[in-house]
């Protein structure tokens, strides 16, 4: 059940994600809830397609459909109130990887793979959607740009599989692993941490 609840709760924050997106671009209803649709299922269709579970999670579970559309519709409906309570958007996109990166790793776990790609795994559920989304949307990939955003999730993997080294319960380093992604990125934006650039010299 646990896992269960994650796993709804990174469909909302992900399906949130790419409405606000979607909407700063002005596109109509339909053009909304395709984004949200993409960005929420977009990383977990790639990994069940990787470790060739099929049909892929979503099309098993028909409310994450349900879900997704229910959460545009109230996003749209209370945009107006919400604006004065969301300052960035990259607040619902920190909840989104950091709880999708552990439903990877779980999917890897049940799959009986590494903890190297258990965590490669997780860190595919939680960005791919979000880089289907930017392409969809004319912008290039966060993951792709200077921000630190696949190294969170590579860093709550590590957190996780370091816990679990512990006589500690299980979802207590489940949680802790999720909340250390979503510090770790909101630190990262708040400060201005990034990657270095690489550029080409100009001949």
């Amino acid at each position: 059940m646990f896992y269960f609840i994650i796993d709804i709760l990174g469909t909302i924050a992900f399906a949130i994600s790419g409405v606000l997106v979607a909407m700063d671009k002005k596109l109509d209803v339909f053009g909304v809830l395709i984004v949200a649709f993409v960005t929420a299922v977009g990383g977990g269709t790639l990994r069940d397609i990787l470790i060739g579970s099929k049909p892929v999670g979503w099309l098993h579970a028909p409310m994450h459909l349900l879900i997704i559309v229910a959460t545009v519709i109230l996003v749209i409906i209370f945009m107006n109130r919400m604006k004065y309570v969301l300052k960035t958007l990259f607040l619902f996109d920190a909840i989104g990887i950091g709880l999708y990166t552990m439903v990877g790793i779980e999917k890897g776990l049940a799959a009986d793979l590494s903890p190297i790609m258990c965590i490669v795994l997780g860190t595919i559920t939680a960005c791919f959607g979000g880089v289907i989304r930017d392409i969809l949307c004319n912008e290039i990939p966060v993951i792709f740009n200077k921000e630190i955003y696949a190294t969170v999730c590579i860093t709550g993997g590590l957190v996780y599989f370091l816990l679990i080294q512990f006589p500690i319960d299980n979802t207590i380093a489940y949680s802790m692993a999720i909340v250390t992604i979503i510090i770790v990125r909101i630190l990262a934006v708040r400060f201005k941490i990034s990657l270095p650039n690489i550029y080409r010299q100009e001949m």
